[in-house]
């Protein structure tokens, strides 16, 4: 029977309410709220940062990080002056050179093995312990090996920035391969999926998210290396800067350098992360409340 036999005349039902929980109950202010927060993303993200400066600012001058370490302000300070005179520029050429070759170098090493053991279980058998022993290697300790073996000009220096990548990326390349469902890769064989396909329709967009990830990880760890890298019998990079500035106590420049390490860190791992958000557009994972 329709509700038009069942229903006085001119009277029209209310609907019938909508669960607590359900969609589209979300009062406006409240969703007004969640969109304002979601625009300034950006600059929530700048909240840690400028706290962090905050908090260094306050204690350099009421001395609680001792008489010796300088302000924010006089590292600025310094900054400009080493901009000014073109010394900063110099050594900041020099090391992006070296970490671009030692990262050049390592990524590939650590991409191409870990796709060999991933998709191979005879390479996983070659490779994976000797892997696992140098991975316990520190840098410092190689560091005298490699010139050795290198001598003291620029090749040990890219060598050894080029070993410390190689390490986090093949353990991520290795697990996000092994941790693509049997189940997924079945389903694509029965359909008449070849190998060639099966690895990139199935294998590599399941191991992506890992792969990232242990990309950020590598990242940081060749600035990491340079660092160690540019400690002895360098002549220029912004390790021989901090070096420099040791000798003749100039902390505000010391901190000029270490603040730099840290900027050019975040702005790979930054870079990483919107080739993420863009090359898994098509995963729906949770991003937090």
């Amino acid at each position: 029977m329709s509700s038009s036999v069942l229903d006085p005349p001119g009277v029209r039902l209310a609907p019938a309410p909508r669960p607590a929980g359900a969609r589209g109950d979300e009062p406006r202010p409240a969703a007004g709220l969640r969109r304002l927060l979601a625009a300034l993303t950006p600059a929530r993200r700048l909240v840690g940062l400028a706290a962090v400066v905050v908090l260094w600012q306050v204690g350099a001058t009421a001395g609680w990080l001792g008489s010796t370490t300088p302000a924010p302000l006089d590292v600025v300070r310094a900054g400009g002056e080493l901009v000014a005179t073109g010394e900063l520029a110099h050594h900041l050429g020099v090391s992006l050179t070296r970490v671009a070759k030692g990262l050049a170098i390592g990524l590939t090493v650590g991409l191409v093995l870990g796709l060999a053991a991933g998709l191979l279980r005879l390479a996983e058998d070659v490779v994976d312990a000797p892997i696992q022993a140098l991975r316990m290697l520190p840098h410092l300790a190689l560091v005298p090996i490699f010139i050795i073996w290198f001598g003291i000009g620029e090749t040990s220096k890219i060598a050894l920035i080029a070993i410390g990548p190689i390490f986090p990326l093949y353990l991520n390349v290795l697990h996000g391969i092994r941790g693509v469902d049997e189940r997924i890769v079945e389903s694509a064989r029965s359909c008449g999926v070849g190998r060639l396909g099966l690895i990139r329709r199935v294998i590599l967009p399941g191991a992506l998210p890992q792969i990232l990830v242990g990309l950020r990880q590598a990242l940081g760890i060749g600035w990491l290396t340079l660092v160690v890298a540019e400690q002895t019998a360098t002549t220029s990079g912004i390790g021989f800067l901090m070096n420099d500035a040791r000798e003749f106590l100039r902390t505000d420049v010391i901190f000029v350098v270490l603040v730099l390490y840290a900027l050019l860190g975040l702005a790979t791992d930054l870079t990483v992360r919107l080739v993420e958000r863009r090359a898994l557009a098509w995963r729906r994972g949770f991003a937090g409340e």
